[in-house]
């Protein structure tokens, strides 16, 4: 089970309002509804930052196996 954390926040008004009115129309509470939609967002980052990550090892790869070819590592084998 996980634990629960209390984080008080202030909004503006018309925030407050937005936010009980998709409460209210998904049919979910309030907390429900910002827990959903932080992890969405946090689900996007992520998804982001390894996309990242992958740009960054583009290339890593390139040149290992320039000079060698299937024949010629049999060629080279004792067999």
């Amino acid at each position: 089970m996980s634990v629960t954390v209390r984080k008080n926040f202030v909004l503006d008004q018309e925030i407050a309002n937005h936010l009980e009115e998709l409460a209210k129309n998904n049919n979910q509470s309030m907390t429900a509804l910002i827990q959903e939609l932080i992890e969405e967002r946090y689900h996007k980052l992520r998804v982001q930052q390894r996309k990242e990550v992958l740009k960054q090892m583009d290339g890593f790869g390139t040149g290992l196996l320039t000079d060698f070819s299937i024949q010629k590592v049999k060629a080279s084998m004792d067999v």
